[in-house]
């Protein structure tokens, strides 16, 4: 039963993580940024 805890714990944290990572991501998406080059074309090495 402890080990079943302990396991449910770290999925918990694990998923939380992952909530973060993506609200982030869509945030960053809806500002117009890109996960590719940032959005700086002076700094782009032609990713678009």
């Amino acid at each position: 039963m402890q080990g079943a805890v302990g396991t449910f714990i770290v999925l918990a944290v694990l998923v939380v993580i992952v909530c973060i990572v993506v609200r982030s991501m869509i945030r960053d998406k809806k500002n117009g940024k890109s996960i590719q080059c940032g959005g700086e074309c002076s700094k782009c090495r032609g990713c678009h």
